[in-house]
């Protein structure tokens, strides 16, 4: 199953946006505040009409308001556009950012280059989620479906016992911030059973989240699972049985660590 990433589940959606009659000291305090090198530009009725960048304010004979130096031709996205259709536009234009906008052009949202890094990069959640399809299949002899839904986070049994909070963090500013790719869940009888993503699903829990993107595993019947098995072993219930690693870091983290301390060392 070859499942396409699109602009929308990567875009982020928290914009922040100027007018053209604003000053540019103002768009200079902006990028101090934001961090940013670039915004879109918007008019009253929030359509996209420019995009204002650090290129524009250094390069260009210098002028008080946005619309005297912002690219009014602009470049942009729509949210069903396939990432990969985006990432070849970007790459050919040489551009790092762009406005997803609705039908009548208002802003949605925006799209960067390391929006784009991080959909190929986590690609491979819906080969894991084919993968533990397939596995079930064979394991209990059974005919599964898969649908892509938001699940009540009240509903969901974790089946790991600890995660990271340096790991916790990281998935709580995703959600925050609309980034947080789906967990995987296998429905089983009137159960929600957390298969993968419990660093993200733990997170929406502390955050109050009442509802978490997921792909759901269906199995028509009901049947105890061997993840169900072993987080009654665990006594894992809820996501308050869950303990979270202070301590140490993600062992990802704390491997690549000791590569760079060994390199360093040599």
């Amino acid at each position: 199953m070859i499942v396409k990433s699109f602009v929308e589940d990567y875009m982020s959606v928290d914009v922040t946006s100027v007018k053209p009659n604003t000053s540019n000291e103002k768009v200079f305090d902006l990028m101090k505040e934001t961090g940013h090198d670039g915004f879109p530009v918007v008019d009253e009725e929030y359509k996209v009409v420019g995009i204002i960048t650090a290129f524009d304010l250094l390069l260009k004979d210098w002028s008080e308001l946005v619309k005297d130096v912002m690219t009014s031709n602009v470049i942009v996205a729509r949210g069903k556009m396939s990432t990969d259709d985006a990432s070849r536009v970007m790459f050919r234009k040489a551009i790092s950012r762009l406005p997803v906008v609705d039908e009548q052009n208002k802003l949605r949202g925006i799209i960067t280059n390391t929006d784009m890094l991080r959909s190929h990069i986590e690609r491979t959640t819906p080969n894991k989620v084919e993968t533990f399809k397939k596995s079930m299949e064979v394991i209990y002899g059974v005919n599964l479906t898969l649908k892509r839904k938001f699940i009540d986070v009240d509903l969901i049994r974790p089946s790991q016992d600890e995660i990271y909070a340096d790991e916790l963090e990281g998935r709580s500013y995703e959600l925050e911030k609309g980034l947080a790719e789906p967990v995987i869940i296998a429905h089983v009888g009137d159960r929600y059973i957390l298969v993968d993503g419990h660093h993200r699903a733990t997170a929406a829990f502390k955050l109050g989240l009442k509802e978490i993107d997921a792909y759901v595993v269906e199995f028509e019947d009901d049947i105890q699972l061997g993840l169900e098995r072993t987080a009654d072993d665990m006594g894992i219930h809820s996501f308050d049985d869950i303990s979270i690693i202070e301590e140490d870091r993600h062992p990802l983290i704390a491997l690549t660590e000791t590569i760079q301390s060994k390199q360093k060392n040599k």
